[in-house]
């Protein structure tokens, strides 16, 4: 069904004023760690949403929330996942969600802002600050307009309480303590 609604494509920050929802078809929150000091793991969790709103005139007044299952973790291995899920890591049953809470966003370029918030793991908040980049915005078949944004930071898990390792043999430890959260975002315009 088409929605009779028509959107001009934006195509700087100024054009995105509005309220938006994250598509979780079309978006990735995933993580890299290194493993045993010489390869990377990655990863995604499958089950979130979020949502924001956007006021290009001044930024300070735009939010964004997002709400990730941590049950949902995914790096295709089920042995590695449950181990993630557990008290080791996640220790999901107690911790079900990890949450995101913007406090600022400022531009700083004419793609590029920086949004500031609350990440919540395992019960344990910090703020950080991630870098994104405004990739375009486009009109999709149905009527509703996309936009799409690119970021990813390093958090210490061990700031979140994540502090299980094993020492090598040869010296260093199975899991770093930095991970490198990936965000490539897919947002609908919803008013």
């Amino acid at each position: 069904m088409t929605n009779p609604t028509t959107f001009t494509p934006a195509t700087t920050l100024a054009d995105l004023s509005g309220t938006y929802t994250l598509d979780s078809a079309h978006t990735r929150i995933g993580f890299v760690a290194r493993h045993a000091m010489v390869t990377k793991v990655r990863g995604q969790f499958n089950d979130f949403e979020g949502s924001g709103v956007v006021d290009p005139s001044d930024f300070t007044k735009s939010t964004v929330t997002v709400i990730i299952q941590a049950a949902s973790i995914d790096t295709r291995n089920e042995q590695r996942d449950a181990h993630l899920r557990s008290n080791d890591f996640l220790a999901m049953d107690e911790y079900p969600h990890i949450t995101f809470t913007s406090t600022g966003i400022q531009q700083n370029g004419p793609t590029s802002v920086e949004l500031t918030g609350d990440l919540t793991i395992r019960g344990v908040t910090n703020t950080v600050t991630i870098p994104f980049e405004f990739e375009g915005a486009a009109t999709d078949p149905y009527g509703n307009l996309r936009v799409g944004f690119e970021g990813s930071v390093v958090i210490n898990r061990k700031d979140y309480g994540v502090t299980w390792n094993v020492a090598l043999e040869t010296g260093g430890v199975l899991v770093s303590d930095k991970v490198t959260l990936e965000f490539e975002v897919s947002a609908i315009k919803t008013a």
